[in-house]
């Protein structure tokens, strides 16, 4: 009896039996399962990832686009407002004139306030005189046409301006001021 007790004890149940059968399966499942969703998370991390870059290209586009959009509506302006200054400075040499007469006086004092709703005009246009006479002579923003030796004045200092130069938004030049320098 002793020996068939230890063949019992020695003997697995089904039960275990069965448990050792579906170790192997389910060390092989779950190795499947892990590889999976290993697999599903580098896959997350790539679109993850792309659509990070996609949104930064299109944040990239946008920011270009209105770029572009500013200096087109920039590049406008300038050709407008440069078509338009000759009239400015005849209306500046009108005023210029001396009259004696009460009509010419009349007429200028019209001449004025057509200049007056001009400036204002180019004003509301980001458009701005730029500074010439006493000014440092810069070659972005003024053209040299004459240059006299003055030793009571200093090198390079603008002494006279022939044409009043313009400059739309701080940055672009619409006309460059014609000037005499001294040296």
């Amino acid at each position: 009896m002793a020996e068939e007790e230890k063949k019992v004890n020695t003997e697995e149940t089904p039960s275990e039996e069965k448990e050792k059968k579906e170790a192997p399966k389910k060390k092989d499942a779950k190795a499947e399962l892990e590889k999976k969703l290993s697999e599903a998370e580098e896959k997350l991390k790539e679109s993850e990832d792309k659509y990070l870059r996609l949104y930064a290209e299109f944040d990239n586009y946008k920011k270009r686009t209105q770029k572009e959009k500013d200096a087109r509506y920039a590049d406008a302006v300038i050709d407008a407002v440069s078509e338009l200054l000759p009239v400015l400075d005849n209306l500046e040499r009108a005023l210029a004139v001396e009259v004696s007469s009460e009509d010419a006086k009349a007429l200028k004092d019209g001449v004025e306030m057509v200049k007056k709703q001009m400036t204002e005009s180019l004003t509301k246009l980001k458009i701005s005189d730029i500074k010439a006479v006493g000014e440092e002579f810069d070659p972005n923003l003024h053209n040299a046409v004459m240059h006299i030796d003055d030793d009571t004045i200093t090198e390079n200092t603008v002494v006279e301006e022939f044409m009043k130069g313009y400059i739309y938004n701080n940055e672009r030049v619409v006309r460059y001021s014609m000037v005499k320098v001294a040296n």
